[in-house]
């Protein structure tokens, strides 16, 4: 991951966490609150690290949490263990397709709640938790696997544009020289 990228992943976990506050619209209409740092650790798994996996699961935990009912800091290491889940099989990921990025959005998404929930009852809190959870679980879900295309599409495409394209090496050795003349 080159310093653009580097730079850009973490301007939009930090507007994720702000759009994901602020921005009441989805919510509204599905009556869940949607979290797009999952599906941005995925892409980061996929594409970064150990250094900057656990960067950015440590911004975007507390950044996450500054703005939430969270304790601060809890949601940082269930994003870190997506993030660690998908970077140590990442060999065996199609990380170029559409459907594997949905699947594993969708994956990163059901599992980082989980386990916020669970380290928020590890730790004494109790959290409201009913039939309707099920719901916003799945819309979250959901919503978190539609975005994960989306992120691997906007980072290479930024990739793409601003960074320096690797040029294929020519076949001719410039080391080489070539005689003229008669054998």
């Amino acid at each position: 991951m080159n310093y653009l990228n580097l730079i850009a992943v973490i301007v939009v976990a930090y507007l994720a966490v702000f759009a994901q506050a602020r921005q009441t619209l989805l919510r509204d209409l599905f009556g869940a609150q949607v979290d797009l740092l999952p599906s941005l650790m995925v892409y980061c798994a996929l594409n970064a690290g150990w250094g900057v996996l656990a960067g950015i699961a440590l911004l975007g935990g507390l950044w996450f949490d500054t703005l939430s009912a969270n304790p601060l800091g809890i949601t940082s290491l269930p994003l870190f263990t997506v993030a660690f889940i998908v970077h140590w099989h990442q060999d065996l990921i199609l990380r170029e397709q559409r459907y594997a990025q949905f699947v594993l959005g969708c994956f990163a998404s059901a599992l980082a709640p989980f386990l916020t929930v669970l380290l928020l009852f590890g730790a004494g809190d109790k959290p409201l938790i009913g039939w309707g959870s099920l719901w916003q679980w799945f819309v979250m879900t959901v919503i978190g696997g539609v975005f994960c295309p989306f992120f691997f599409w906007l980072f290479n495409r930024l990739n793409r544009d601003f960074a320096y394209q690797h040029l294929p090496e020519s076949t001719f050795r410039s080391d080489r020289e070539v005689k003229r003349g008669r054998f």
